[in-house]
This record gives structure tokens, sequence and C-alpha cells, in this order.
């Protein structure tokens, strides 16, 4: 059995993840690829975290490649999160882990709108969501693009009041149309159009996905997607475990078991852990030469596996929010050594946890120099999750 030690697995990441000099590109859908898709539940960490891979990005070239080229598209993946790809990787994104999200949104849906008395039976319910869903549907073809208010000021049904979370503490209320917008995404049939506001808005407008791609996403059968998302997955994260598959594309046992039979990877040692990889994908990697990289919170590369000890140490519990979430990290071949934040002046402030030496720590700061002309005046804020303990003493 092929053993890969941590030293040659921070070498993949870096090559794969174009985090050094020598593999950053100019083109921010390469960069998608490269990771897969980029983490979008955080608009900003979409930017910062293409930025890091990129030679000379700016706002400008990644808002062409979603809204102008509509080269990348928004969608809600695996965990149930949002996600930017490119085009040939979302259809099976939207077979292999969307489709799943968009049954068990749809099952809630229809939960909620029983509670709130739509109809009287199940029949009816499913009915009254359908002609809910045609409604949206149409307005916001008339509309071309629009907001949730928007089409909630559309049609009466679109306002009807759903009650989040019945009878807990932090029970709340949100208009169906809100809702409606995230399972018709979810089934392929609404895109996040430009938000409103600057790009780190999270106030999206929606379009039908025909209007920015007319002929659709192409339709994958399930277990086909499974394998082929499988395939990518250790093209871009292999070796890795097949919790970590599991973990990260958000399926159960059995897809995941299934997927990898279908593939037939190679099993490896991962310093004692049971590991595979692809067939075609066991030369050896050299290291390459040294590099740092600032990656936001959310990045695609830290959250790319479950069992994350090879690059991030003891770091865990600084970096990282009570939900599993990571904030910003600092990273020096192949290893987080620290994170970092905005002070209240706006200044990228670095806190390293290991000691690295002057050679990483002079690479640290050219990144946050590159990084912060990039920003300008724009301030950073955790949002869709908590704020890590590192941001928390940083910030200050």
């Amino acid at each position: 059995m092929r053993r890969i030690d941590v030293a040659e697995r921070r070498a993949r990441l870096a090559l794969r993840h174009r985090l050094t000099a020598d593999t950053k590109s100019d083109d921010p859908v390469e960069v998608a690829r490269s990771v897969l898709a980029l983490h979008g539940t955080d608009p900003s960490s979409v930017y910062v975290g293409a930025w890091a891979r990129m030679r000379d990005g700016s706002v400008a070239d990644v808002e062409r490649a979603l809204y102008e080229d509509r080269s990348l598209i928004r969608l809600m993946g695996m965990r149930r999160t949002v996600f930017v790809t490119s085009l040939d990787v979302a259809p099976v994104l939207q077979a292999a882990c969307s489709r799943a999200v968009a049954a068990r949104e749809r099952r809630l849906v229809l939960k909620m709108l029983a509670e709130s008395d739509a109809a009287d039976d199940g029949a009816g319910v499913e009915a009254w969501l359908a002609q809910a869903e045609d409604a949206a549907l149409r307005a916001l073809k008339g509309r071309r693009e629009a907001t949730a208010a928007e089409l909630a000021s559309d049609d009466t049904r679109l306002a009807t009041e759903l009650v989040m979370a019945r009878g807990k503490s932090y029970e709340g209320r949100q208009k169906l149309a809100s809702r409606l917008l995230l399972l018709l995404a979810a089934e392929g049939r609404v895109v996040r159009a430009r938000p409103r506001g600057t790009w780190t808005s999270h106030q999206y407008r929606w379009a039908p996905l025909t209007d920015w791609l007319p002929d659709g996403l192409a339709d994958w059968d399930t277990q086909a997607a499974e394998t082929d998302l499988a395939r990518r997955w250790l093209r871009v994260f292999g070796p890795a475990t097949a919790d970590d598959l599991r973990w990260w594309a958000g399926w159960t046992k059995t897809q995941t078991k299934r997927a990898l039979t279908e593939l037939r990877p190679v099993e490896v040692d991962l310093d004692g852990a049971p590991g595979v990889l692809l067939r075609d994908d066991t030369e050896e990697t050299s290291p390459p030469a040294p590099w740092a990289a600032l990656l936001p919170a959310l990045d695609s590369t830290p959250m790319g596996w479950q069992h994350r000890g090879w690059f991030l140490g003891e770091h865990g519990p600084r970096l990282f929010d009570r939900n599993g979430n990571i904030g910003p990290s600092l990273w020096w071949n192949g290893r987080i050594v620290g994170g970092w934040a905005q002070d209240s002046t706006g200044e990228i402030v670095c806190r390293f946890l290991d000691d690295v030496g002057a050679d990483a720590r002079a690479a640290v700061q050219a990144e946050a120099e590159r990084l912060a002309v990039r920003l300008g005046s724009v301030r950073l804020t955790a949002r869709t999750r908590g704020r890590t303990w590192l941001e928390d003493e940083l910030a200050g």
C-alpha cells in the first residue's frame, strides 16, 4: 500500500488549489474549478478566496464572470450551503447534492404551509404551493430580476407568512417568497443574480435560470452525478478518507460507498489512517517553492476535509466558530499557522500561532499588503457564522 505523508499532502494542496506563485491564475473560472466550488455563503469569501489564487484579481474580474459572462453560477449544494462554481461543474453538483436538498426543502415548505392553514389537506397544500410557484415564476419573468420583497408585493400568496421553528425560543416568521426562491434555486429553476448594494451584500436579486442559461443545466442521473462528483473531489482534495468525502458532500454512508465502489480508487496509507486516491493520480508530488496565503473565512480549502489535523494542527479552537466554520486563516507551506482580521481602523492584523521564522512573516506581510490594496476601504464582517476567538482578539 502506497504511503502518502503529510508533506506530500500539503504539496498537493498547494499546487492543486493554486496557492503558489507559479500556479495562480488570471481567470476566476479556473480558480473555482481548482477547488471545485468557491464557498459562497458569505459573498465576500468568494472574492477574497478567488484573489488568493489569482495573480492580479479585482472585484471587476469576479463580477464579470458572475454577472456578465455568466461563466460562474451560485447554487445551493453540498450540506445545504451556497457555492460558486463553473458551468461544467454546476450540473453535477445540482444532481449529486442540490436535488436531495430541494426534496428536503419542499417537504419543509409543505409542512409550514399546512400549519399556516393554506389548504384543508395535503393534496390541497401541494396544489396551493404549485400555484404559488407559477405565480412567482411569472412575476420573475415579467420583472427579469427581482428581490424576494418585490415578488411578495406582486401576489398575495407570495406574501403568506410562514412560522420558522414553531414553538422554539428562536421562533420567527418569513414570507413565502423568500423560502420559495430558495426552493426554486435548489431545484435549478431560478438563480441568484447581482445583489443589491456592493459585492459584500447578501441581498440578492433573482432571475429565471433560463434567462441566464437558455438551455438550463444538463440533467444528470443522480447516481452518475455522485460518481462524477466523487471523482472530481478526489482529483482536487485527494488523497483523503471516505469520511472526508461523505462530510464534504453531505451524503449518507450508502451514497459515499456507492460512488467510491464505482470509481474503484487505490487505497493508500495516510500516516496510519486509511485513505483513497484515484488510480491515475498516484504519481509522487514534489514540494513547491515556499508560499504564504491569507484565506478568507469559510474558504473552500480548509472546509474541504472533515479531518484537518494534517494542516490545522491544534489551532481549531482559536480559528473555528462553535458551529464548525473556519474564520480567516494564515497559511505557510501547506499548513495553517495563524489567523487574520481587520481591526477597528480596517487595517489587516495577523496573528501567528506557530513560530514560523522571518521568511514566513515577510511572505505573509506581503500577502496582507496585496489584499489590503484590493479591499480598499471595505470592512469585512462575520455573517452567516460566528466570530472566532482569534477574530475577537484581533478586532480590538
